[in-house]
């Protein structure tokens, strides 16, 4: 059975990160798509909110998993069985940042192998952080969500501008 791994912090997953899972489900028998935890991000959703909605996203596909872990990745692939780590590229940067995560981790464990998938034209410019700025300074960045997950981060900056507003008016007082 081939069973693989396609880590990140997913805050939020994109279409860009759907369509690799899609086109990973059709090449695995198993694809566990674990959120992380990423030290030098600060998190708009939290873990749990992540994992719920992916599980929505994902949920047509059948051999898909949505799981959460901390610690190393190849530690994660040894308690779930799982010999491919799943990665996408968008350009030459990620490739460079990649290569150096993927060697790490054939030294950490030789049995990992990594397996890159190129993203798609319409998917190589994006990443979350930059549809999180553009979200928040009022830009529509729906046609690259999953509806589910544009909902949420509508909701989510919504909230943390009310918040932002009602501590101005507070100082002003």
């Amino acid at each position: 059975m081939k069973v693989a791994v396609f880590p990140g912090s997913f805050d939020p997953l994109t279409l860009g990160h759907l369509d690799l899972i899609k086109r990973g489900s059709a090449l695995f028998d198993q694809l566990a798509v674990a959120v992380m935890t990423n030290e030098s991000k600060n998190p708009l959703f939290t873990v749990e909110e992540r994992v719920a909605q992916i599980k929505e996203a994902v949920s047509g596909l059948d051999n898909v998993s949505v799981i959460t872990t901390e610690g190393l990745t190849v530690d994660l692939m040894n308690r779930i069985g799982a010999d491919y780590l799943m990665r996408g590229l968008r350009n030459t940067t990620d490739f460079q940042y990649e290569r150096d995560i993927a060697a790490m981790n054939n030294f950490l464990d030789d049995q990992c192998e990594t397996v890159f998938f190129l993203a798609k034209p319409e998917y190589q410019h994006l990443s979350s952080s930059l549809l999180k700025e553009v979200t928040s300074a009022g830009g529509d960045i729906s046609a690259y969500l999953p509806a589910n997950i544009n909902e949420a981060l509508k909701k989510r900056l919504m909230k943390r501008e009310m918040l932002r507003v009602k501590k101005d008016n507070e100082k002003a007082r």
